[in-house]
This record gives structure tokens, sequence and C-alpha cells, in this order.
């Protein structure tokens, strides 16, 4: 006989014969919940999807919200950048509401069920929470605005460390050792690889968007990317680091994109380029860069979401069958603060402002984000190379100490 699905089969033959019921269960639980986070991740897309169409359309196409009492004067309230800040609330407290799953251990718990079902009952919460913040006043909105500053630049540190945890893992995966020789020579072939494509970067930002003596501060964002880019190489090369030049090389290729990233954030009419490369709105190139920030959005959600792994200071925990494959509540909690980043990424970080159509985190507040992103990633990367060294030349000093002392 069989119980409910996900519960164990109770079969009274043999010990051997239940384990072996009880194992398909747990991978028909596990796959439920590795299915799960794309679930969650197109919820987030669409999500997205609807705080664009707020910000840019909502006041054409919805002219019923001008007679909600908290939307203000003809609904002004509830689109632009408020309009924004209000889908972005109702999906803040969406994932919230599923942060309860924090404490979640075993694949066996009502909890995983949360998680995992209950589809239904989820997609009516979810449609609750997102029309509810558009029946609060503005002024309550706001106060969220300002917090999701906050919760943005923590969900920018966590992807950080997520990222910076991938590279280190790549490269150690690509090390040299006794038995793989193979792998030597394809992780010398990629280094190389990387270092071209960031000189190349540097080259190309240089030409493009610092071509004049009067584009100081573009000169100054490149020339600090290729300091660091040096700095880094000459870290990873010393001999008491020994890191080899993957890792480095492929940081050196994302810092180079952050600080492209930035430069391309500047406001397009001040914006120091060898071509002007302003579109009209909706033209196929914006449109094109627009869904693709949407996509890395939802990406970068869902990949630091399930990588909760590198956040834990015990590295050696035994994993078993019953396991939930990753943290649920850590999951939420990133898709939670995912929420109040594409809330900053759509209104460019300024509470008051009214961004053109198709248009996604551009302006001095986007510029100066992105690059002190930059430079914080670097900073950290390079701490994880010279924190090794530091904690030996502390332990050797202690010995040293204490045989002084003896």
């Amino acid at each position: 006989m069989s119980a409910s699905e996900g519960e164990a089969h109770i079969i009274h033959f043999s010990d051997g014969s239940l384990e072996e019921v009880n194992k398909v269960d747990y991978e028909v639980e596990r796959k439920k919940s590795l299915h799960a986070r794309y679930y969650y991740g197109i919820v987030f897309f669409i999500m997205n999807l609807v705080a664009w169409f707020f910000r840019d359309y909502g006041q054409t196409i919805l002219p019923w919200i001008h007679y909600i009492k908290a939307c203000g004067n003809e609904g002004e309230d509830c689109f632009h950048s408020l309009g924004v800040l209000r889908v972005s609330l109702g999906c803040f407290v969406s994932f919230m509401m599923f942060a309860t799953t924090v404490k979640t251990r075993k694949l066996c718990e009502g909890r995983n069920s949360w998680h995992s079902r209950w589809w239904e009952l989820k997609a009516v919460l979810l449609l609750l929470s997102v029309t509810l913040p558009f029946f609060i006043p503005s002024q309550f909105v706001q106060i969220y605005g300002e917090i999701a500053r906050i919760g943005a630049g923590i969900f920018l540190l966590l992807q950080l460390v997520s990222v910076i945890h991938f590279i280190m893992w790549w490269n150690k995966y690509w090390t040299a050792d006794e038995e793989t020789k193979e792998r030597c020579s394809f992780g010398l072939v990629m280094s190389t690889l990387f270092y071209v494509c960031a000189i190349c970067g540097i080259v190309y930002m240089y030409a493009s968007y610092a071509s004049k003596s009067s584009c100081s501060l573009n000169i100054f964002f490149i020339t600090w990317t290729a300091i660091l880019l040096a700095v880094m190489m000459v870290i990873s090369l010393n001999s008491k680091v020994n890191r080899g030049l993957l890792s480095s090389g492929i940081m050196a290729c994302y810092i180079v994109f952050l600080c492209w990233c930035a430069i391309r954030s500047e406001p397009a009419t001040i914006r120091c380029e060898t071509k002007n490369q302003e579109n009209g709105n909706g033209s196929w190139i914006t449109i094109l860069g627009f869904l693709i920030a949407i996509f890395a959005i939802v990406l970068a959600a869902v990949s630091t979401g399930i990588d909760s792994k590198c956040f834990q200071f015990s590295k050696n925990k035994v994993e078993n069958e019953d396991d939930i494959p990753y943290n649920y509540g850590f999951f939420h909690m990133v898709f939670s603060l995912g929420a109040m980043y594409f809330a900053m990424l759509f209104i460019s970080w300024d509470l008051n402002n009214s961004p053109r159509k198709w248009s996604i985190d551009v302006g001095w507040i986007s510029t100066w984000v992105k690059v002190l992103n930059e430079w914080f990633a670097a900073t950290i990367y390079i701490w994880m190379l010279i924190s090794p060294v530091v904690r030996q030349n502390k332990v050797m000093d202690n010995h040293t100490t204490a045989s002084i002392h003896a």
C-alpha cells in the first residue's frame, strides 16, 4: 500500500525493500525542490515585467487606477517611480512569506511542501501582495523606497561574494595536479584568453569613452581599473600566494565589465563617446539591452539564492539523503532583496526619478553604485588572495614569540 505523494511507502517485506522505496520518495521530493527554484525565477521575471509596465505604460493603459485614493490626483502616485516601488513592495512581501521556510532541514518536513508545492495558493497570495501596496499611502511607499536602497546594496554584496566564490571554485577545478595534465593546459589557455579580453576591454573603453582630455572622469575610471587588474595579476603570481592566473584573469574580465557598465550608466546626454549612440525610445538595440538586463537580474537572484554554501562558516557538513538541496530561507531572502534591487534599477536609485521608456539603471547615482561595486569586488578578491598568507604569518609570529618566552 502507499501513502500520499512525498511520504514513505509502507511495505511489509524486508528492510531492504523499505529503504529502496524511501530513496525513491526522497528523489521525487528533491526533484520538486529543484524545479521550484525555476518556478520562483519565472515569478520574479514576471514581477520585473509588471514593474516596467507600471513605469512606462501603466498610465495610458490602466485608467481605473485614477480612482484609487492612495494613487493621488490622476493616479500619478501609482505610476513611474512610485508604481515600480509598489510592485517591488508586493514582490518583497510575497517572498518574505515564503521565508518562513528558513529552518527547513529535511525533505520530509511540512515546510518543504510550503516551498515546493501549493502553487495555486501561492498565486493568490502573490496577487494579493502585489495589489495591496496600491492602496497604501505614498508616504509609506517612499519609506519603503529608502529601505530598498539598503536592501539592494545587500543584494549586490551577496551577489558579489557568490561570483567570487564561483571564480575561486573554477580556478581550483582547473588547477594542475599530478593526475590531470589536460586541466593544466586548459587552465593556461583560459588564463591567457581572459587577460587578453580584459586588456582589449580596457583599450576599447579608452578609445570609445576617454578619447578626449575633457573626459577626465572616464579616464580616471578606466585607469584605476587597469591598475586594479595589474595589482591582482602581480599578487596572484607572488610565490607566497601562488594562486595562478586563471582566477585573477576571470576577475579582471569581471571588473572591466563592471567599469564598462558604470560608464554606460552615465547620462547619455553628457557621456563621453566617440559617436553619439543615443537611441530613440523603443529602438531594437535599446529594447534588446533592456531585456538582457532583466534576464541578468533574474539569473543573479536564482544563482545567488541557491549558493548559500559559500556563506557558511562550516564547509565540511555531511549531507544526508533526506537533506534539502539548498537553503530555502536564504533562497527567499535573496529574492526579497532582489525585489528591492530591481526597483532601484528601474528608477536608477533615485526615488524622484522619471526615467525614459525602455531605460534601466541610467544616471549618476547608478554610475557611482557600479563603480563602488567594482572597487569593492576587487578589494574583496585581493583580500581573499592575501588573507591565507596573513594568517600564516601570524601563526609563525606566535610560534616565534612562544619559543622566545620558553
